[in-house]
């Protein structure tokens, strides 16, 4: 009897150890994604359509994936728990974690219009990228760690985020664009930017809004 109870002890938390283990991998590609999880292969086709699939792993060693691309075969590591978003497309993603919160914002002063600019424009060439930031530049064929959290929610590029979303059902919200997404909202950014802001007459002189009346520097 107590070599079963030990037995059953010894079991019990060996399966408690699995399964407090998690990897997650959030895979991007530009085209259909085949995964072998039992032979951990992943093989993408070329395309230009995005797509992406959700592979997890419970084992507390390292996970190797083989990769079979258009581009060539290569592996991409795991090496421990968390949340990892996989670039296997032909573009790089970029993204950051999402702060939300009840308040919407509905204005937007010059001043910043221009701190989103100039952070979307070090996003785009990769600088200031950290973990501590929580920002992200993956470029094709990479893989990078997310967060810790495997239960944030990620919404990938050409994807927007629902306005019925509820952020308060996940730890972290998190939003990635192909980088040609970032391009366009960038130009249109810097179109935002040629706006002269002025107050609507009747406004309070005092009051700092300097965003509720524009006026294009062509149609001044």
């Amino acid at each position: 009897m107590k070599i079963s109870s030990r037995l059953w002890a010894a079991t019990f938390f060996f399966l408690t150890a699995c399964s407090a283990h998690q990897k997650k991998v959030l895979i991007y590609a530009n085209s259909k994604i085949q995964v072998d999880e039992s032979q951990k292969t992943i093989t993408v086709q070329d395309g230009t359509t995005q797509v992406e699939t959700e592979i997890n792993f419970n084992s507390s060693d390292p996970v190797v994936l083989a990769v079979n691309s258009p581009k060539g075969k290569y592996n991409i590591e795991i090496p421990e728990d968390g949340y990892w978003l996989a670039n296997l497309g032909t573009d790089t993603v970029v993204g950051s974690m999402q702060h939300t919160g009840n308040t919407k914002q509905t204005r937007i002063t010059q001043e910043q219009l221009q701190i989103q600019l100039d952070s979307l424009n070090k996003l785009v060439k990769g600088a200031n990228i950290s973990e501590a930031a929580k920002n992200y530049f993956i470029v094709p064929g990479k893989v990078a760690k997310i967060t810790t959290q495997t239960g944030a929610k990620i919404f990938g590029p050409f994807t927007p985020v629902p306005s019925a979303f509820d952020a308060g059902s996940v730890p972290e919200v998190y939003k990635f664009y192909d980088i040609s997404e970032v391009y366009d909202i960038l130009h249109k950014l810097t179109e935002m930017s040629k706006y002269k802001y002025e107050k609507e007459s009747g406004k309070n002189q005092e009051d700092d809004d300097d965003s509720v009346y524009t006026i294009h520097p062509t149609k001044k």
